[in-house]
């Protein structure tokens, strides 16, 4: 599988990602031996390069990472994990998480963007992942701590990418205003971009990529079916985590008719669209099984014609 560096970074990332939050039982519980299946099917299909964050599964998915990679050659793969929210125990508590993930409810997130919470986010992570270092660290989603993640958390981040902590850092959101102005602002590696370059929503084609580009900032795209759409439209299915709208189905709709024309399945092409853009280093798919995964690099390798893009520009206007 094909590789790419992080801007200027010596970190480099395979073209397809695995995104651990779904073995942190996202929406529904994972068991430990579907998780472990699904990182060695990723490993054995080429994958070297995984992502996760303690928000998923209160750490849970940091930990079954971990667990998971243990035995493998520590210079055969990167990790990506993030700062952003710190995990505070929470005595007492009952029930589940409320937060989306099939987990107790045994800590709560703190948001904390100071410098000291990074270095104590990243510390925690190292101990729930097993490793003595990781080799990406994205600020996750700072969209109402803005100034906090540019003055105090992105300055932390910067020294520990100085003194060899980490290899490269970035951000990590589901929009393109804030991430366009780290980009502009600061000397970020990457941009971990969700939902925000999809054949349903290309918004981060107007200013993030180019700016991204001019640059030198790498792109990962993640949210590539905008949470189900796209995988598999039909009533019911969701867009951004919500019941999608009628419109957007239709339009998924038509997407996969023209698809068809040409004999790939949309959530191929879903999958393949943002590595068309020159800043694009990856893709990021969350995964939860070894079906998933061996269906992911199915779909990576499938032969998609040019003709099915130009298609897809003429009839549904796909930049």
């Amino acid at each position: 599988m094909r590789t790419h560096p992080l801007g200027r970074s010596k970190t480099e990332v395979t073209e397809l990602s695995f995104g651990a939050a779904g073995i942190g039982s996202l929406f529904t519980e994972v068991s430990e031996q579907d998780a472990a299946e699904a990182v060695a099917a990723a490993w054995d299909g080429g994958i070297r390069s995984f992502d996760t964050a303690p928000h998923y599964g209160l750490g849970l998915s940091e930990r079954r990472l971990g667990a998971a990679l243990r035995d493998r050659p520590r210079a055969e793969y990167t990790v990506s994990t993030k700062v952003g929210r710190l995990l505070v125990p929470n005595p007492g508590a009952t029930g589940l998480d409320d937060q989306g993930f099939a987990v107790p409810a045994s800590h709560r997130r703190v948001w904390d963007f100071s410098a000291d919470g990074v270095r104590r986010s990243l510390e925690q992570s190292l101990v729930r992942l097993g490793l003595d270092r990781v080799d990406t660290v994205l600020l996750h989603d700072p969209d109402d701590h803005a100034e906090q993640a540019l003055t105090e958390a992105y300055p932390a981040l910067e020294r520990l990418r100085a003194e060899g902590v980490v290899g490269a850092i970035g951000v990590g959101m589901n929009q393109t205003a804030l991430p366009t102005r780290f980009v502009r602002e600061t000397d970020l590696d990457v941009v971990l971009l969700a939902g925000r370059l999809s054949l349903l929503d290309d918004s981060g084609l107007d200013e993030l990529l180019p700016e991204a580009a001019r640059r030198g900032v790498s792109v990962i795209v993640g949210g590539v079916f905008n949470s189900g759409l796209l995988a598999d439209p039909r009533p019911g299915a969701t867009y951004d985590y919500a019941a999608a709208p009628d419109e957007l189905l239709s339009r998924a709709l038509r997407l996969q008719q023209v698809c068809e024309r040409h004999g790939v399945p949309l959530r191929a092409a879903a999958a393949r669209y943002p590595l068309r853009q020159p800043a694009v280093a990856g893709v990021l798919l969350g995964l939860r099984d070894a079906a998933q995964v061996q269906d992911a690099l199915a779909q990576y390798r499938r032969e998609i014609p040019e003709a099915l893009w130009v298609d897809l520009a003429e009839s549904e206007g796909v930049r």
